[in-house]
């Protein structure tokens, strides 16, 4: 397979996985609170800790691309999260549940990283807020084809076959893009020559890292405390379960048509300020239940349309060669929001009782997101829109 379009769809279609795994805690949540006795916050751990490993793992992880390549890795990667839902599948309790997760989520950590370069690789200078735009919206088609069929699974075969079919869709891209992926000509013949990041470098791709994970933990936590407010407002948990997937669904389309726009038009931070004021607005609205279906197509189609604009970023922040080493240090602050922000959330719905208390924290999230893509832009030295 050598053509970049071909290669993204690869990648999309095996990085849908993702979605999928990391989904399962939060589709079947119900069912493991009154099986394993788990609390709101130790739902909202289970979740979370799904990004640990990535505290700890994801600026070593940008280290062994000098010695390994990245369709192994990504391999490598896609074979441990399958091994982690497997894990999950047998738990008898919530310590085993955790340890599932963080073994998910060391592949995940390997996976992001290798992927997001594959893509950087192929469309370098070449309509990359697009490119990256359709992989990252690989994230959220996997999490509502999680929100729709593994609750319908859960309802007529308990949670464990979830985490089952979840491993196996892992494996399976782990063998699609062994068989089918090849570097782009200009980085062929081995792993790249990592150097050191200029101290430039080193601000602006944590400045984008923290902007990224901001975006990313508001979005966490929506997935998994809005459906309770659906609930609240009288809506049956499947019911709620596929309002709120709406959007999720939405964004596949709405984040490639963003990054076309902002390509084409130069105004990407004007489109990020007003798709993410619309997010906020959406989630402010969220318990006026008569407007869910609206609020929830809204959210997808305007407020989570930017994510391949923050991940452009890193294309701005780094030379080519510093490239698996960079995107390691931009998913490190990724993992150290997205890691609490479900935990958090978590606390504050047993503390309060309120699920609308979790989204409140969501919006505050988003707040930080627009404060970060600013300074990002003044750090750049170009002034924002």
């Amino acid at each position: 397979m050598s053509s970049r379009w071909g290669i993204l769809a690869l990648l999309f279609t095996v990085r849908t996985a993702l979605g999928f795994q990391f989904q399962a805690v939060g589709s079947v949540g119900d069912s493991l609170k009154t099986d394993l006795g788990l609390s709101y916050t130790e739902l909202g751990t289970l979740i979370g800790v799904f990004f640990l490993p990535g505290l700890a793992l994801a600026i070593p992880a940008g280290y062994v691309g000098r010695h390994m390549t990245d369709r192994l890795l990504v391999t490598l990667g896609m074979t441990t999260l399958a091994l982690g839902g497997i894990a999950c599948a047998l738990a008898q309790d919530f310590f085993f549940m955790a340890a599932g997760r963080v073994l998910s989520g060391i592949g995940f950590v390997v996976v992001a990283i290798y992927m997001a370069k594959m893509v950087a690789d192929w469309f370098a200078g070449k309509e990359i807020a697009t490119a990256m735009a359709v992989l990252v919206m690989s994230w959220p088609f996997g999490i509502a084809m999680g929100q729709i069929g593994q609750s319908w699974v859960a309802t007529l075969f308990g949670w464990r076959p979830t985490f089952v079919i979840a491993a196996v869709y892992c494996l399976i891209g782990a063998g699609l893009v062994f068989a089918l992926y090849r570097p782009p000509p200009a980085v062929t013949g081995g792993p790249p020559v990592a150097a050191a990041l200029t101290r430039r470098e080193w601000m602006l791709i944590l400045i984008a890292s923290a902007t990224w994970a901001f975006f990313n933990g508001a979005y966490v936590v929506y997935l998994s405390f809005a459906p309770r407010v659906l609930v609240q407002g009288g809506f049956g948990p499947l019911e709620a379960a596929a309002v709120i997937s709406l959007a999720s669904w939405v964004m596949i389309v709405s984040g490639a048509i963003c990054g076309q726009i902002a390509d084409r038009s130069g105004k990407s931070d004007i489109i990020l300020y007003g798709c993410l004021a619309i997010a906020m607005i959406v989630l402010a609205l969220l318990p006026h239940a008569g407007l869910a279906v609206p609020l929830s197509l809204a959210f997808g189609l305007i407020g989570m349309a930017p994510a391949g604009l923050i991940m452009a970023l890193t294309g701005q922040a780094m030379a080519p060669q510093r490239r698996a080493f960079g995107m390691g240090v931009f998913f490190s602050g990724y993992f150290l929001v997205t890691t609490p922000a479900p935990a958090i959330a978590g606390w504050l719905y047993d503390l309060s009782g309120d699920p609308f208390q979790p989204i409140l924290f969501a919006i505050a999230l988003f707040g930080a997101t627009i404060l970060a893509y600013t300074a990002f832009r003044v750090a750049q030295g170009r002034r924002p829109a």
